[in-house]
Order: structure tokens, then C-alpha cells, then sequence
């Protein structure tokens, strides 16, 4: 309004005269709050009486069904599964956890809290919108029992006046009784006592301590803390919360919070009927972002998920199947799979673990979007940035025993799965065989920022402390998820291009009307001939059998399929990745307790056979499909083209042994090859791989080490050695130069000079090197030496006897002087005959 406006607006209200202001302002006041008053009034004429409060309508089955919506994988039965107690039927414990948690002050409040209603209409006045915030257990009740949970002004002003009328006329623990047995715990399970009965298999009065803090952690996100849910540990974490209050709160003692923390809790197995219940699970957190966990609850919805349930049972036949014979071969108790359409995204099936039923084992946790270390099959991600560098498949990396500088006196060795080494491989060598120490050297080369750079446009989300992981994050040092590293792989499978993992296709209100229809959007992440040079390597099965041979379950006969296995240290877990252009799968073997495996229990070994046959099945009578293929590079870099022994042809001045000049006689030449082998730091700047080499590859902190190892190689194969031992010249010819040419002189005949058979030829000859003859040639056939008269080396004195042919008219005679090492000159006269 500014100053000047609001000295207008007091002019307005009182003039000049401060009795007018004072009557005005009441004025305003009395309408204010008669408007206010009949706001309320209008609101609440037609509020249900506080005796309905118990009563409220029964919700909605929300139907949770396969992408052809012909399989119902879940619903919450139009029954609740709830059974009503009494206050003193319900654990003490279980009383004050809740009242910790959700409400401190409910024995203090007259059913509302008007800080905290304060505080949320603060925040909302700050978010500029209508949200929920500062509600105790009695408004709780009301909100749930009797009224909608709909976010309005007028929602909120009835449940305030409700809960002031049901404070006057129950008491706080008839309320609170009543809340026990009104509020949701998750799925379809309402009340503390089918809570209690659902979870631990006993009544809500008999729960100990820790049960009764997870029951009360409960309401706050029932389906994310669900116990039956991939998220035990944030449950546990949130009941350690619930303890901690209660110990502040006086509730318990430090001793009591302890022990409480400390006891083991085994969660019954869910008797619903359930399919794909990781899936469902999984599913349903993303369904209660998009509407809410109180339309799922209650909405009657019917949501068509990405799901497809016949390749959902192929998995769960095989994962089974594939368990029992890890556990007794491998000691490998279980087994996770992902399968997604690479083009949209969507999962198409999901087995979180070998039976989601066997509680002894863990089998509700979700493995599938757990954190674990995915050894080598991250290698490609890797590979895949460094094409995007502009490395090939062809380049050059040297598998040989390595120490990597890693900091001050620390160092990095990598070893490869056999503990052979292999010389120089190829780029295609080395990520296909699944070779440790190239591909350490590449990440090098490429660098960790960048990779971690593309993993977080692949879809990578896990990656979050690059401080940490070092060279080794190539070889799995960086926890992920197999859902993630299989959406990553889709983009290989679809040329760079990504479509974020989704599982909900539709959702339908009670009415039939849509409420969410899932859009693709697809984003271009990589360059089509990075991801294309990516899924070459991966499906060449020829390039891996050297390490994997010709038949092993990562082929899938005369069906071109990319794929990479990978194997964590200590054989605690087995992946193997792949994919075909149109479908990609993820399969996870290890145990949930992080437990090692059998020695020997490489991906390939656990995991690929389960990938090899859901591939198999899901793919029968389907049309092949071919991967497309990159270009052909060549980058005449030879490094980057395959050849790891430069050869450079030089041609060599026999007498001085440097390089030729033009001035080098044709005789004194000679072409020799020279054969030069360095580590692939030597010609490749990081920076810029397709450019000029470094200038000094020493101040590379990592060039002497890989360096060394490289010439210790050539040390061990002599006939490498041979041809590397010298470097070829950089000087040049300096013996065959303008001052070595030899000084002539003809002093007989003279131009155009009279001769007659036999005649005279003398010269005389210098040379700086020495003078080795002087030659006579007549119409430029040779006619025979000239010899030496004179022991003076500057300028000797050079006589012979000639004859011409006998034919009249002109002729040339040419002499020609050389030295030792064919530097020449020569002079020509003409004669009359």
C-alpha cells in the first residue's frame, strides 16, 4: 500500500476527528465478526452429531491390476480387517507410544491445539496454499471417523468444532480408545488389535516395548514404514525416534530404551492375497505420491500397472528355481530380477527376493531396489564414457600388473578375476573378457567425475559420494540398485535415448474417470554411436570367449543379446545384465545379510543361467531383432586404432646413420623400420584422446608406473625387445652438406677448344673429407678415371690420356669428383673434334 496510501486509508476511516475513528473501527470490527460468526454457523448447519463419530463409511477396494488389467495383483478388500478392543485390553506401552508420537499435549488440549493451528495457518499463508499441519489425535479421529479428508477451510473449521464437542462430551480416554481402533496401520489393516495380530501374531495388549513403538511409528507413512515393505530400516529408525520420545517425555527410562532397541523383531508373513507382492509394494509407494495415501486407502481406485503378469511368472518360476540350486552349490540363498521395456521404461516384471513369504529369510525385503555392489557389471557405464571422450573400441590398454598411484604412499593393484595378465588388449578385449586392470586404467583415463556425470543421466541416483569411491568404482565400488542398473542398461538397448522407470500405467477414481495416464517423455541421455559401440561389444560373443568361451548363458544362440556379468570381492553378490533392443533384464544373486557366497560364485555362474532362461522363455516366438552398427572408426592415431607397436619408417644416411636429407645420395640411402611400444598415457592426452600426445607424459602422476610395467613386459620378450630397443634418429644427415661438397677445376681442354685423338684432360680436385677419385665421361659415357699427381689433400693436381670417338663435330666431356662418402661435383666443357 505504501505510506502515502495508508494515510489515506486513516483519513478515510476517522477524518479528523479520533471519536469518528473509534465508532468506524468498531464498526468495521462487529462486521468482521459477524461475518466471521455467520461463516461459522453456515458451515457447520449441517455437522453430524458427536455421537457419529464412531461410525464412518466403510472405504473403498482400491484394485491393483496386471498392464492388460485382466490379473488383480492386490486389493484392500471391501471388508476392513479390524477388531475393536478396549483401552485396557491395548499394552500401556502401545497407549503412551501413540500419544508420544502423534499428540504429547492430548491429556493437556481441549481437543485442539492452537499453537500448532497457528503454526499451519503460518504456513500456509507462506505456501500460498491450503495444507494440512497441527492436528491432534481428537481432530484425527473426526477427520477420519466422521468427516472427508478433503484440504479446505471449511473441512478444517468443522473438525475444529466437532472436536470441541466431542472434548465436552467423551472422555480423553473413550477418544482415545476410539482412535486405537479407527486408525489405518498399513494395507487393510485397521486398529491396534488386527495391527498387533498382523505383525507379531499376538494381541495388542501382549506386545512388548519395541513392538508397541514400531505399531505407533506406523501411522505416520503406513505404506512406506510398512513392515512388510522394502523399508524395514527406516522403520526401525523411526521406532528408535518413538523411544527416544518416550524416555524425554518420561514415559520409559534409558534402560527400558535400550533393551527396547536391542530386541530382535520378527514380522508375521502378510496372509493377503497378494501377486507380485514386492512389485506391489514398490508399486504402491509411487501410487501414494501421485493421489495420496488417503484415496488409496479409501478412493475405490482401479490402477493399471506396468506389470506383465506372464512374464512376472516366468521369473518367479525361474528365480525359485535357480535359488534352491545356488543355495546348495553356491551358498547363495537369494535372488532379485528387474525386467523393463527399454523404449518406455516401464517394469515389466519385478521379484524383489526368492519366496516374498519366507520370513526366516528375509523374503519381504526388495532386493531388487536395494543398495548393492554391483562389481564388474558397471564396467560399461565406464566404457561408455570414454567413447563419448573419444576413445574406440580398438584402443589400446595395457593389461599388465599395475600399481596406480592413489595418494601420498598409498597405492591401487588391481587384479584381474585369474591373476593373468594379457599384454596389450583392445578396449572390445578388455570389456568383453570383463579384464580388471584396463578397465581401471580407462576409468583413469576417462576420469570419475565424467563417469559419474553419464551415470546420473543414465538414471543412477545412488551414486552420491564421489569422494569416496576412487579407481575402484569401476570394478563395483559404488553401491547401487539393480532396478537402476537395468533402466541404465535400457538406454544401450535404445540408443541413447531414456525413459525413466515407471510402474503405473492409469489410475481410475471410483466413477471410472482417469485421473493419471502415464506420458512417456524419452530424453536423449547419449549419443547413438556411443550406446550402439557399447551393445557391439556386449553381444560379440566370439570377442568374450576367451574368458567366457563360445557357450556360456550369456548367448542366446542365434538371437543377438548384449550383456555383462559382474561378480562383487568376496563373492558376496552375482549380476548379470542384458538386453536385446527391445527388452532389458537385471538379475541380483547373494544373500541379504551380506554374507559371502562359495568361492567361484561369479555372475556368470548364479546369475546368468536365471537371465539365460527368462530371456529364452520371454523371447520365444518373438521376431529377432539385430542391434544396429556403429561406423567404422578410424582415427589414424595409431593407439586408438588397434596397434599397440608404432611402427615408423625412416630413411636412414648409411654414413652418418641420421635421417636422409635431399642432398643424401640415392646410394648412401637405406629405409629402416623402427618399432616403438609405450603405455597408452605415452601417446594419449586425457583431455583431448583424438590430439596431439603429451609433450612430457612424465607429469602424468601415473605415467612412470603404468610405464614401467609396460617395459618390464618387453623386458620378458626379447623378441620385442630387439626392435624397440632404439628409438630412431632425430638429427639429420650432416656429412652429405653444402660444405662437404668437393671444389673442380678443369684446366684442360678449355671450352670450345680443338682436340684431336689421343688428348689431354687434367683437373684439379679438393674436398673437404677427402677427395677418393675423378671420373671422365665423353657424351655421358663413361671413359675411365683420372689419377692423382700430387700429394697436396687440399687441391691435388688430377691428369689422364682420352680419345674422342672419330666422328667430327661437338663433344662434351664431363668430370666428376667424390669423396669418401659420395659427396660429388662435377663441371662440363665442350669440345670440337
Amino acid at each position: 500500500m505504501g505510506v502515502r496510501g495508508f494515510k489515506r486509508l486513516c483519513v478515510l476511516l476517522c477524518g479528523r476527528n479520533t471519536r469518528k475513528f473509534a465508532r468506524r473501527l468498531a464498526l468495521v470490527a462487529g462486521i468482521s465478526l459477524a461475518l466471521t460468526i455467520g461463516y461459522v454457523l453456515w458451515t457447520i448447519r449441517d455437522l453430524p452429531s458427536p455421537a457419529a463419530f464412531a461410525e464412518r463409511e466403510i472405504p473403498q477396494t482400491t484394485r491393483i491390476l496386471d498392464r492388460e488389467g485382466t490379473v488383480q495383483l492386490y486389493g484392500v478388500f471391501g471388508q476392513e480387517r479390524r477388531r475393536v478392543v478396549g483401552l485396557h485390553d491395548i499394552s500401556p506401552d502401545l497407549v503412551n507410544a501413540t500419544v508420544t508420537t502423534e499428540d504429547d499435549q492430548f491429556f493437556h488440549h481441549i481437543g485442539i491445539d492452537f499453537a500448532g493451528i497457528v503454526r499451519s495457518v503460518l504456513r500456509n499463508i507462506l505456501a500460498r496454499r491450503f495444507e494440512e499441519g497441527g492436528s491432534t489425535i481428537t481432530q484425527q479421529l473426526v477427520r477420519n471417523a466422521v468427516l472427508t479428508t478433503e484440504q479446505t477451510v471449511q473441512r478444517k473449521v468443522k473438525e475444529i468444532v466437532l472436536s470441541l464437542e466431542l472434548e465436552l462430551k467423551y472422555s480423553k480416554e473413550q477418544i482415545l480408545e476410539a482412535y486405537l481402533n479407527q486408525i489405518t496401520y498399513g494395507s487393510n489393516i485397521y486398529g491396534v488389535e488386527a495391527a498387533s495380530e498382523a505383525y507379531f501374531g499376538k494381541s495388542a495388549r501382549d506386545i512388548s516395548l519395541s513392538q508397541a513403538a514400531i505399531l505407533a511409528a506406523l501411522p505416520k507413512a503406513p505404506s512406506f514404514y510398512s513392515p512388510w515393505g522394502s523399508h524395514q530400516e527406516e522403520l526401525l529408525a523411526r521406532r528408535n525416534y518413538v523411544l527416544d520420545r518416550m524416555q524425554t517425555l518420561g514415559y520409559i527410562n534409558a534402560e527400558q530404551n535400550a533393551n527396547a532397541k536391542q530386541e530382535t523383531i520378527v514380522f508375521q508373513p502378510p496372509r493377503a492375497d497378494i501377486k507380485a507382492p514386492h512389485f506391489v509394494f514398490f508399486m504402491r509407494e509411487e501410487l501414494e505420491r501421485l493421489v495420496g495415501k488417503d484415496l488409496v486407502e479409501r478412493g475405490g481406485l482401479t490402477v493399471t500397472t506396468t506389470l506383465d503378469w506372464k512374464i512376472q511368472h516366468i521369473a518367479e518360476e525361474e528365480v525359485a528355481k535357480a535359488a534352491i540350486r545356488n543355495e546348495k552349490r553356491w551358498r547363495g540363498k537369494n535372488a532379485a530380477l528387474i525386467a523393463v521395456d527399454p523404449k518406455t521404461g516401464e517394469i515389466l516384471a519385478m521379484v524383489g527376493s526368492r519366496d516374498y513369504f519366507d520370513a526366516a529369510n528375509d523374503g519381504n525385503v526388495n532386493v531388487a531396489v536395494r543398495q548393492r555392489q554391483p562389481g564388474s557389471s558397471f564396467k560399461p557405464v565406464v566404457y561408455a564414457a570414454a567413447f563419448e571422450r573419444g576413445f574406440t573400441a580398438n584402443t589400446i590398454l595395457f593389461d599388465l600388473e599395475t600399481q596406480f598411484a592413489v595418494g601420498s604412499a598409498k597405492s591401487y593393484a588391481p587384479q584381474d578375476y585369474d591373476g593373468q595378465v594379457r599384454g596389450p588388449v583392445t578396449v572390445r578385449q578388455a570389456l568383453s573378457n570383463s579384464l580388471n586392470i584396463p578397465a581401471v586404467k580407462m576409468l583413469y583415463l576417462v576420469g570419475i567425475d565424467r563417469t559419474l556425470d553419464l551415470a546420473a543421466r543414465l538414471g543412477f541416483t545412488t551414486l552420491t559420494k564421489p569422494d569416496t569411491y576412487g579407481l575402484s568404482l569401476v570394478l563395483g565400488g559404488g553401491a547401487v540398485t539393480l532396478l537402476e542398473e537395468t533402466s541404465a542398461f535400457s538406454v544401450f538397448a535404445n540408443d541413447g535415448i531414456r525413459a525413466p522407470a515407471a510402474s503405473i500405467l492409469s489410475i481410475k477414481d471410483a466413477h471410472g474417470k482417469i485421473i493419471f495416464e502415464r506420458r512417456v517423455e524419452p530424453e536423449r541421455v547419449l549419443d547413438a554411436e556411443v550406446t550402439r559401440t557399447v551393445s557391439d561389444i556386449l553381444s560379440d560373443n566370439p570377442a568374450r570367449a576367451l574368458v567366457f568361451g563360445t557357450n556360456s548363458p550369456l548367448t542366446l544362440g542365434t538371437r543377438p543379446a548384449a550383456a555383462k556379468t559382474g561378480t562383487n570381492q568376496d563373492f558376496r553378490d552375482g549380476w548379470t545384465i542384458g538386453y536385446t533392443p527391445s527388452f532389458a533384464l537385471g538379475v541380483w544373486v547373494g544373500n541379504n545379510d551380506n554374507s559371502s557366497m562359495h568361492k567361484g560364485a561369479d555372475g556368470v555362474v548364479v546369475a546368468a543361467p536365471i537371465w539365460n532362461a527368462v530371456m529364452k522363455r520371454v523371447l520365444e516366438g518373438k521376431p529377432v531383432e539385430n542391434f544396429i552398427k556403429p561406423k567404422p572408426q578410424k582415427i589414424d592415431k595409431p593407439i586408438l586404432d588397434g596397434v599397440f607397436a608404432v611402427e615408423e619408417r625412416v630413411l636412414l644416411d648409411r654414413a652418418s646413420g641420421k635421417r636422409a636429407t635431399d642432398r643424401t645420395p640415392p646410394e648412401w640411402i637405406e629405409e629402416r623400420v623402427y618399432r616403438t611400444i609405450h603405455d597408452t598415457l605415452f601417446w594419449v592426452d586425457r583431455k583431448n584422446p583424438q590430439g596431439p600426445a603429451p609433450k612430457d607424459p612424465y607429469k602424468d602422476p601415473q605415467f612412470a608406473a603404468w610405464e614401467a610395467a609396460v617395459q618390464a613386459w618387453i623386458a620378458q620378450n626379447p623378441e620385442l625387445a630387439l626392435s624397440t630397443t632404439q628409438r630412431p634418429p632425430e638429427e639429420y644427415d650432416d656429412i652429405h652438406t653444402e660444405q662437404n661438397i668437393p671444389r673442380l677445376s678443369v684446366f684442360e681442354p678449355q671450352e670450345g677448344t680443338r682436340v684431336s685423338n689421343p688428348f689431354v684432360v687434367s683437373a684439379a680436385a679438393s674436398a673437404p673429407l677427402g677427395v677418393s677419385e675423378v671420373l671422365v665421361f665423353i657424351d655421358g659415357e663413361y671413359a675411365g678415371p683420372l689419377g692423382s699427381e700430387s700429394k697436396k689433400r687440399q687441391e691435388d693436381f688430377w691428369r689422364g690420356v682420352f680419345f674422342l670417338p672419330h666422328e667430327t663435330g661437338s663433344h662434351t666431356l664431363t668430370l666428376k669428383v667424390f669423396d669418401v662418402y659420395g659427396n660429388r661435383q662435377e663441371k662440363s666443357v665442350t669440345v670440337e673434334f
